[in-house]
């Protein structure tokens, strides 16, 4: 187990692309493994997985290598030096490396993880807001949790395999996977792979979708030949769930404010064999006034924190602000509003979230029954999942049924 040059120096190049230019992880992590195709398997795992690491305990790394932002090089090889050091790596004697305090780093890790806000690395805000919105204990569970790698879940497209076809696919390439209980469509790989060169992935057999992103589809309850509106589609993974579950029969329409992620999305339908999903740009409020009243089931994917899902964005504790949560709940508010106004009279909408606060979940959904608009709405069930229950992300989804009309 020794530490290797060309891949420690693009791991370095890489923090300082996140850290000091802002670029996002995954990214940044995509371009690393392209730098070197002599590269194999154990050393482009080496570069993702030490990338993510540091960047996920960056707090915990600065401190005990006592730097402060903007980091420069020396600063980065510090935070290298202390990640090897923890993870047991036999320090090289290189430049940049000489006079590694080796007993220090060990003695102010003891140290330090005794304090919540450096063991689970996270911000002195995040740490308040998560300790006001959870209590102290389940704060302490959930944010340990989303510490952790997150698992590769596969979801299956049944309108083109079935789980038990696409396991023995992947069996045969070497590529081992479980089911999961009360998960009719999903496969937990045993062992991290790249799924997505497999001729199966390329053929539309499957996509990657967390388990608990995978609930959301089936808790809106679509059926085959219903009009159905993704309100916040995005590149579509919910999308592409519920035209599944809608065997291809009836009406998809996905929208977004952003053209990018809906041509993400026709791509991602092609490979599908998706043909039910209309696209449309929300770039006026008379795109949502043409559908007020007209569809049997609407999905809110609503914007938001992203606090369910930071072990799959570890950078997003970093990049997240206080005054972003704020502004996102008066987002959240008024697409609830606007967007609800869709549903036809029957017909029922999930509002979802990646989060686990309850401010941007449960009281959303409470203060919008209490709305002129919300009154016509009757609240059936939520699920609010954590991660430090489930193992996978933290998610919330709340269904609402709108009245009928009285004649």
């Amino acid at each position: 187990m020794r530490l290797h040059r060309n891949l420690v120096y693009t791991t370095i190049d890489s923090l300082n692309a996140i850290f000091n230019e802002g670029e996002y992880a995954d990214k940044v992590v995509a371009r690393a493994l392209k730098k070197d195709k002599r590269w194999g398997s154990s050393d482009r795992k080496f570069v993702a997985e030490t990338i993510y690491e540091i960047v996920r305990w960056k707090r915990l790394y600065a401190e005990i290598a006592e730097v402060k932002e903007p980091y420069d090089r020396d600063d980065l090889w510090r935070m290298f030096a202390t990640w090897a050091v923890l993870r047991g790596y036999p320090i090289p004697d290189w430049r940049q490396l000489e006079g590694t305090p080796q007993r220090k780093i060990k003695g102010r890790f003891d140290e330090l993880s005794k304090i919540r806000k450096y063991r689970e690395s996270i911000p002195d805000w995040m740490d308040e807001l998560g300790v006001k919105e959870l209590g102290e204990a389940l704060w302490s569970k959930e944010i340990a949790a989303q510490n952790q790698q997150a698992q590769v879940i596969l979801r299956v497209n049944t309108l083109k395999t079935t789980k038990e076809k696409l396991r023995a696919i992947l069996m045969d390439l070497n590529i081992e996977t479980d089911f999961l209980k009360d998960q009719p469509d999903a496969l937990v790989l045993k062992e991290r792979a790249n799924v997505f060169l497999t001729d199966a992935f390329k053929e539309g057999l499957f996509e990657v979708q967390d388990a608990s992103s995978q609930l959301v589809a089936a808790f809106l309850d679509v059926q085959p030949g219903m009009r159905v509106v993704d309100t916040c589609a995005g590149a579509g993974g919910k999308t592409l769930h519920m035209a599944s579950l809608m065997q291809n029969k009836g009406q998809l329409i996905a929208m977004d404010l952003y053209e990018s992620k809906l041509k993400q999305l026709k791509l991602r339908a092609k490979r599908n064999g998706a043909f039910n999903i209309e696209y449309r740009i929300i770039d006026s409020t008379k795109v949502i006034k043409k559908l007020y009243d007209k569809a049997d089931r609407v999905l809110i994917d609503a914007p938001c924190s992203g606090l369910g899902v930071l072990k799959r964005n570890p950078d997003s504790k970093w990049k997240l602000q206080p005054e972003f949560i704020d502004n996102i709940r008066k987002v959240q508010a008024e697409v609830l509003e606007n967007y609800s106004r869709i549903v036809k009279p029957g017909g029922k909408l999930v509002y979802a979230t990646c989060s686990v606060l309850p401010s941007e979940n449960q009281d959303q959904v409470k203060h919008f029954l209490t709305t002129e608009n919300g009154k016509n709405f009757t609240f059936v069930q939520d699920k609010k999942i954590l991660a430090s229950e489930s193992g996978f992300d933290g998610f919330y989804m709340a269904l609402l049924e709108r009245k009928l009309l009285l004649l």
